[in-house]
């Protein structure tokens, strides 16, 4: 007893047994979740240690995970179908089991019974002197309670133990009898939770209550707080009227922090159900509770943050009340923890819930009002809007997370720190808030300096409507009630004017009379500053359209066309299904009843008047003008446009288009000093002038915007859109002023890129799913996917006769499933020759199976994966890739290798049918768009086309999901999206009828276009980049005649300009070598300038494709609006490099390796970064031999390529496994791909020995520049005793661990060249200047060689005779023939450049001859069966083309991740050092 009265010591065991105060877990480790170490689970403040614990742990521990989850699923299928051929045998062992379980409960029960009697029939009978007795029977009580169940009590038996524990719990002059009792109370209401009410009724919470307020014995009163908490989960009103709040509270601070939390977990308990008729009780609490706030411990913290909002939710319509909390320091102590800046950190709703109650606060009180800005709240805020992903702010019922109300509630308590305008709230609280601003003009200057940068800059980003909305009635507010002096120097930072042109682009009601309002307002104070930059940014133009239509459509700046409102097509989320009407959106009123949130606030011509009564007011004639009203620099643009534009149609109507090219030089250079002048550009002016549809024209020479341009014709004129790029690109890329800081390149690409955010209505649809359910998809392949179906009616056509009619039943059809694929399904049903319907998908899934492929049989049980057929008919067009894989299968001693981690982990059915559901969603979305830009329309796969489908009487794109194509025919409708709910319960009719046999066309035609089939000498004709920008349709659902079009065609031209500059100044170099106006050959150097990649990104257009992968139904591309998909295609430079790796793991893989919350990459590119994309994915472990590290990954590949799953790797006879083993694997790999003697890589023989000797010493290719494929001739199979078929499985292995690789989140130790790159993955030609990346002395050669030939060919046009120039046609100052060339490739002798078998000598006759055939074989004819074989691999894996999307340089991101600076610069170091006295002349 010596220890009584003392602070609980921190470890419980240093105590007796008999005397701790245990929870029910000590004896009882499975009946209850809620024990003190595990209270939180009670609230919804989940600690993230405990969501993602082990996650971090270590690649085995995610194993684990993984193969729980897959054993999970597992079950619960076996669970929810049944198994076939086990029910039967095992129906009568359960029930045999049952019987015997349930007898052998029923006479434990009857067992326990009989013992509570005979110890309450002790406890009964003893009386105070026999203490023994008491302590004996209380022992044995806590005994039996600790192992019975809740089938031995009844409520008779709790009834007549409660009055005995209640009575014994007041033993004061025993305190082992007291904590034995009220140890019994413990464990009585953990076993039987009935039990609360029973000793409620029998004074037990005031008896806990005494013994907590007298404290006596610390151990008895841990006791008590672990039976209050149990008590306080059912009786939650009788622990507040007994006062258990201040009695739990009141000697905290004497407990160990388990205990405080167990005494905080009551608390919550209780405040979780405060009544509506008293209050005392839990405000007396407030002051404890706010001091608890200061503590460090994060479960604790929370658990008081919980009473907190409860109270003030209960309070909130109590003025007085929130008075007094804020007098007690709460609002201090909830900045402190929302404050970014704080050490403790909360669980997301926590943390949201803490910025709602202080919204309540604020709406109710001026106190609380006037403290958070005297505590600088608005600079908090600032920071959390501008570190918050903006995207999660919209609003629902059933949020995605809980991470999606927080924008929603910073936003509402701005909107509550200011009185509003109107006066139907409560008109005192507006008034005194008006009070307290007039009086403190500083801190609303404060407040608006703050906020009003980031309001705007998340209103252009593309916030949705529910935050764009918030922002602007916030910003309305400051403008409203700032003074006009105040207002001036607020505004002075910021283009409001700018702006407001951008709102009024949006077609929502309550948006635009929001922005009329702030126009009226800024009016009303500083007519004569805003006047005229309202004219120049267009603000006064878009209010005038408001009323006159007509003139609308004579604006090529977008505004709208009268006042028919729908919901704003930029944010097109179903908008009724969480409010009634934005008008209510941030109302902070606390007496709004649902009813009157059903009715609008605004009357029906609000907008309408308001815009009249503007342009009445403040609009003169003169202003409205349509001459009068532009601006000077907008008149002068408008002139020259026109004048560009009269001039292209000119050189196209005549031949004399070289005489008009000092005409455009001269133009576009005026042009372009305007643009980069010092007076600025609104980007209305910027648009309204038109400049950008006549640079594109010019750009295109004319081609742009007609209606169908062939292939043919598109060549013709390449000569000269080429000389156009040259030339403006040469003006683009140079200073137009000594002192000018930026480009004119990079000015003009900002003011695009303000022009694109600003006219840009791409739709974002969001489907505010909050959990995705299985469905059954009869339609395409009959199996469960992971989210709704469409139901869906297949009608034919009525003039249809030769297909059956399919019209009976209504079938459930995968929404992400392609019309190819619903084509498959539909055919075998309607087609009037069809054979025997087989009802086997597996055995045609066999059928189809190309020899290249080694899949499992386990590999596509329920249908065939598209990946795999495209991967098959790519191997029918590569047959040599067959014979070479057939020849390296599997032996029967690596077959044995193989190990799986969890058994059937990855041979499911289910499994299967998920990862081919995946990956048919990514051809169906994206295939016709990259099609299209590749072949003509001719050699399109149209040609297996059986079935058209219709929808409404309009034909589907078959590029299109049938989701995609549902929601598309309503935005090209202009109709409202349909609500979630409707659309996938509505029956959508589906018709269809035959297809028309399409023309034969020759397969040749399609080749034309082939990046490793182009034909000799298209390296020196065009840039590769002017062809891409020529495509049939930039993005279908675009208005050609709008804007926007002609910004994305001029970005993407400037894009191609940027990234091929070093092309374009190279060749303008060379052409002035040609005239004379350059005599050395050295001056043909150039000096590249740096245009980041970065500049080009749309960040409104990234936020909202952000937006859209993170909806729960983007479990594919094909689950987001079609733009996304040919945006990304066409000009994937639009969107930051992250938003572009989601996407890619999207396309690529599906939703199990894309997690739309978490980041893929980091800016130290570290890969524990990115290995979490792979954390979902089955795992396989295979034995390797360190001995034979290639031939070990060859079978690997042969077994898992096709797979989806994590490969682990454990080495023959070594211990260990897990990520350590893989990714030293993956580097051995890559080092032997390396070495030399393998007759993969062209070596730089132009090294020093010295640095040769460092790379032969270890084995290694030597190649500074990056590894680039060593061309070999198509006449020779065998090379210094390396065999080609040898190179070609390399390479096709090679593509197999790159691709695999990237899907596992593997770094790469693989220097490529930017060059291989952009050939092998990128899919793009090369050309002579793309030489220098992996060999710069022989690409500056063939540079010098091409500038001589262009000098001669220039002097026989002009001199027509060859004599006069023989001394100009020297090579440094040495004849061609002086070289002693041959047609052979420099570095292999073997390698004969023309049929002959003799050697014939270069001369400068044949010089461009040899030059032609030099390049053509170093990047095209020499190394084309590598990188297809490359290609080849790779396609087994995933398909490739999901990689275009990126840039070479973020491909090495991307696979090797970031390079060591100081390695590399150390290398650079070393080599010029060692070559700097090297001089090949």
């Amino acid at each position: 007893m010596g220890n009584r009265g003392q602070k609980r010591p921190e470890s419980v065991e240093e105590l007796p047994a008999d005397k701790r105060a245990c929870s029910s877990l000590e004896f009882r480790p499975s009946s209850s979740s809620n024990s003190p170490g595990q209270t939180h689970t009670n609230s919804p403040n989940l600690a993230p240690e405990s969501q993602d614990g082990g996650h971090d742990g270590g690649e085995m521990d995610t194993s684990s995970s993984a193969s729980g989850s897959v054993r999970s699923e597992e079950a619960e299928k076996d669970s929810a179908y049944g198994s076939c051929d086990s029910d039967d045998l095992a129906d009568g062992e359960l029930r045999f089991n049952r019987d015997i379980l349930r007898d052998f409960q029923r006479r434990r029960s009857s067992g326990d019974q009989a013992k509570f009697k005979k110890i309450l029939v002790s406890l009964t009978e003893a009386d105070e002197v026999d203490v023994s007795g008491v302590l004996a029977a209380l022992t044995e009580l806590c005994e039996v309670l600790s192992f019975c169940t809740e089938s031995s009590l009844s409520s008779l038996t709790v009834d007549s133990l409660a009055p005995v524990l209640v009575k014994h719990a007041k033993h004061e002059s025993n305190p082992d009898i007291m904590l034995l009792a009220i140890r019994a109370i413990t464990y009585l209401c953990d076993v039987f939770p009935r039990s609360s009410g029973l000793l409620s009724r029998h004074g037990v919470v005031p008896a806990l209550c005494e013994r907590l307020m007298a404290i006596e014995y610390l151990d008895v009163a841990e006791q008590c707080l672990q039976a209050l908490e149990k008590i306080s989960r059912d009786q939650p009103l009788a622990c507040l009227q007994s006062g258990a709040i201040m009695a739990v509270l009141n000697y905290i601070d004497f407990f160990s922090t388990t205990v405080q939390r167990v005494a905080l977990s009551t608390v919550v308990n209780i405040c979780k159900k405060l009544p509506s008729e008293c209050t005392a009780p839990f405000m007396l609490a407030v002051p404890s509770l706010c001091n608890l706030l200061q503590y460090e411990d994060r479960q604790l913290v929370e658990n008081v943050a919980i009473c907190l909002i409860k109270i003030v939710e209960r309070v909130r319509t109590y003025p007085e009340m929130l008075n007094e909390l804020c007098k007690h320091g709460l609002i201090q102590q909830a900045i402190h923890l929302i404050d970014l800046n704080s050490r403790t950190t909360l669980s997301q709703p926590i943390y949201t819930g803490l910025i709602g109650s202080l919204v309540k606060l604020a709406s109710g009180s001026v106190v609380a009002v006037r403290t958070l800005f005297e505590l600088n709240i608005s600079s908090i805020l600032k920071d959390i809007l501008s570190t918050y992903d903006l995207s999660h702010g919209i609003p629902s019922v059933n949020m995605v997370d809980g991470h999606c109300n927080q924008v929603c509630e910073v936003l509402k308590l701005l909107n509550a720190l200011l009185p509003t305008s109107a006066r139907d709230q409560d008109v005192q609280m507006v008034l005194d808030k008006e009070s307290f601003l007039a009086n403190q003009p500083d801190l609303l200057q404060k407040f608006g300096n703050d906020i009003l940068p980031i309001l705007m800059q998340v209103v252009s980003s593309g916030a949705n409507l529910y935050v764009c909305y918030g922002c602007l009635s916030i910003i309305n507010k400051l403008v409203y009630f700032s003074k006009s002096d105040n207002l001036l120097e607020l505004l002075n930072n910021t283009n409001i004017s700018s702006f407001l042109a951008g709102v009024f682009t949006r077609k929502e009601h309550h948006v635009l009379i929001i922005a009329l309002q702030i126009v009226e307002t800024l009016l009303q104070k500083l007519s004569d500053t805003f006047s005229n930059s309202f004219i120049k940014e267009g603000v006064f133009f878009s209010v005038d359209a408001l009323l006159t239509p007509e003139k609308c459509s004579q604006l090529k700046f977008p505004v709208l066309s009268g006042t028919h409102f729908s919901i704003d097509s930029n944010q097109r989320h179903a908008a009724k299904e969480v409010f009634r009407c934005l008008c209510y959106a941030f109302d902070n009123d606390q007496f709004s009843l649902a009813s009157e949130m059903e009715n609008c606030k605004l009357e029906k011509d609000s907008v309408h008047n308001l815009a009249k009564h503007i342009r009445t007011k403040y609009l003169t004639t003169e202003l409205l003008n349509s001459e009068k009203g532009l601006t000077d620099i907008l008149q002068k643009l408008r002139t020259f446009s026109a004048a560009l534009t009269d001039l292209v149609d000119m050189s196209l109507h005549d031949d004399t288009s070289a005489q008009h090219e000092e005409k455009y030089y001269c133009m576009l250079h005026q042009i372009i000093t305007i643009l980069n002048g010092k007076e600025p550009i609104s980007t209305f002016e910027f648009i309204e002038s038109g400049i950008v549809k006549s640079l594109v024209n010019y750009l295109s020479n004319g081609l742009y915007m007609r209606e169908k341009v062939g292939s043919q014709g598109v060549s013709s004129h390449y000569d000269n859109v080429e000389k156009r790029f040259e030339v403006f690109g040469g003006l683009l890329l140079s200073l137009s002023e000594p002192l000018s800081e930026d480009l004119p390149l990079s000015v003009l690409i900002q003011k695009l890129q303000h022009a694109l955010s600003s006219v840009e209505n791409f739709p974002v649809i969001l489907s505010h799913a909050s959990k995705q359910r299985n469905s059954f998809a009869t339609v395409p392949n009959g199996r469960c996917v992971p989210h709704p179906c469409l139901k869906v009616r297949f009608t034919k056509e009525e003039v249809e006769t030769s297909l059956y009619d399919y019209s009976e039943d209504v079938l459930t059809v995968d929404p992400f499933s392609s019309l190819d694929a619903i084509e498959g399904f539909l055919w075998r049903k309607v087609s009037l020759k069809r054979t025997e319907p087989t009802n086997s998908v597996v055995q045609a899934s066999h059928d189809m199976k190309g020899p290249i492929f080694q899949v499992p049989l386990d590999a596509g049980s329920q249908g065939k994966s598209p990946d795999l057929m495209e991967s098959e008919s790519m191997s029918s067009e590569f047959p040599e890739m067959q014979e070479d894989k057939d020849s390296s299968q599997s032996t029967p001693e690596f077959a044995s290798n193989l190990r799986e981690m969890t058994p059937g982990e990855a041979t499911s059915s289910g499994e299967t049918q998920t990862v081919s559901a995946e990956q048919e969603q990514h051809v169906s979305s994206e295939a016709g768009v990259k099609m299209k830009t590749q072949c003509p329309e001719s050699c399109s796969s149209e040609d297996s086309v059986k079935l058209l489908f219709y929808l409404e009487g309009q034909q589907l794109n078959r590029e299109l999901t049938m989701y995609q194509a549902i929601i598309q025919q309503q935005i090209e409708a202009e109709h409202e999206i349909i609500p979630s709910g409707k659309l996938w319960g509505q029956v959508h009719t589906l018709t269809y009828r035959a297809a028309v046999e399409p023309k034969q066309t020759h397969p040749q035609e399609c080749l034309q276009n082939s990046p490793v089939s182009a034909k000799v000498g298209t390296h020196l004709r065009h840039a590769p980049f002017v062809s891409s920008i020529f495509v049939p349709e930039l993005v279908a659902e675009l208005d050609k005649s709008g804007p926007t079009y002609d910004i994305l065609f001029l970005l993407k031209s400037l894009e191609g300009m940027n990234k091929f500059k070093f092309h374009l100044m190279s060749r303008e170099r060379t052409k002035a070598f040609a005239e004379g106006r350059i005599d050395n050959l050295d001056n043909l150097k150039v000096a590249v300038p740096v245009i980041p990649e970065n500049e080009f990104v749309n960040s409104k257009l990234t936020e909202k494709l952000e937006q859209q992968m993170r909806d729960p139904l983007a479990v594919s591309i094909g689950g987001m609006p079609l733009w996304c998909n040919q945006l990304m295609a066409l000009y994937p430079f639009l969107f930051g490099f992250e938003a572009r790796c989601k996407y890619f793991r999207l396309a690529a893989f599906g939703p199990l390796q894309a997690q739309p919350h978490s980041s893929f990459h980091n800016t130290s590119g570290a890969p524990s970064d990115r290995r979490h994309n792979a954390g979902s994915l089955p795992r396989k472990k295979f034995l390797v031999c360190r001995d034979r590290i290639l031939d070990s990954a060859a079978q690997m590949m042969n077994l898992h390529a096709c797979q989806k799953v994590v490969l682990e790797v454990e080495y023959n006879e070594e211990v260990g496994t897990g990520l350590g083993p893989t990714l030293e694997f993956y580097t051995l790999v890559c080092h032997e791909f390396q070495k030399t003697g393998l007759g993969m890589w062209r070596e730089d023989y132009t090294s020093s020995t010295s640095c040769k000797s460092l790379q032969a010493g270890s084995g290694m290719v030597v190649s500074p520049s990056g590894l680039f494929p060593r061309p070999w001739s198509s006449t020779l199979s065998t090379s210094n005793g390396i065999e080609f078929s040898d190179v070609i499985k390399q390479f096709v292995l090679l593509g197999q661990v790159v691709a695999k690789a990237l899907q596992d989140g593997r770094v790469l130790d693989l220097p490529f060249s930017k060059a291989f790159y952009k050939l092998a993955i990128l899919g793009q030609e090369l050309g002579v200047y793309d030489v220098q990346s992996f060999d710069p002395e022989l690409g500056r050669v063939l540079l010098e060689f091409q500038a001589l030939i262009d000098r001669r060919r220039y002097l026989e046009t002009v001199c027509g005779e060859k004599s006069t120039f023989d001394i100009d046609m020297c090579f440094r100052n040495t004849k061609i023939e002086d070289l002693y060339l041959d047609f052979t490739l420099p570095g292999y002798p073997e390698y004969v450049l023309t049929s002959g078998s003799d050697h014939k000598m270069v001369t400068m006759t044949n010089l461009e001859e040899y030059v032609s055939l030099l390049v053509d074989t170093t990047i095209n004819a020499g190394i084309s069966r590598q990188v297809e074989a490359f290609r080849s691999g790779f396609n087994q894996v995933f398909p490739i083309k999901h990689l275009q999307i990126f840039t070479e340089e973020e491909l090495e991101k991307l696979l090797c991740g970031e390079r060591d600076s100081w390695a590399v610069c150390i290398f650079h170091l070393s080599y010029l050092s060692w070559g700097m006295f090297y001089n090949p002349h």
